[in-house]
């Protein structure tokens, strides 16, 4: 479908409301995601070095004992 305008591509034939809403939902979704991803990443990163330091000091203490 070819459009005469700038305008008439966003309006859509009417639809224009729908069209872009759904597009910047999606859009939206997609940026919530990824950012929770690097969240997730970021806290498991966390939760294994406190881990790996944890258990690097229960070592240390059966060590020394």
């Amino acid at each position: 479908m070819q459009f005469d305008s700038w305008s008439a591509f966003i309006a859509m034939g009417g639809y224009g409301v729908y069209v872009w809403s759904a597009f910047f939902v999606t859009f939206l979704c997609f940026g919530l995601l990824a950012l929770e991803a690097v969240w997730r990443r970021t806290k498991l990163r966390d939760e294994a070095r406190k881990q790996q330091a944890r258990q690097q000091r229960i070592e240390k203490a059966k060590r020394e004992s």
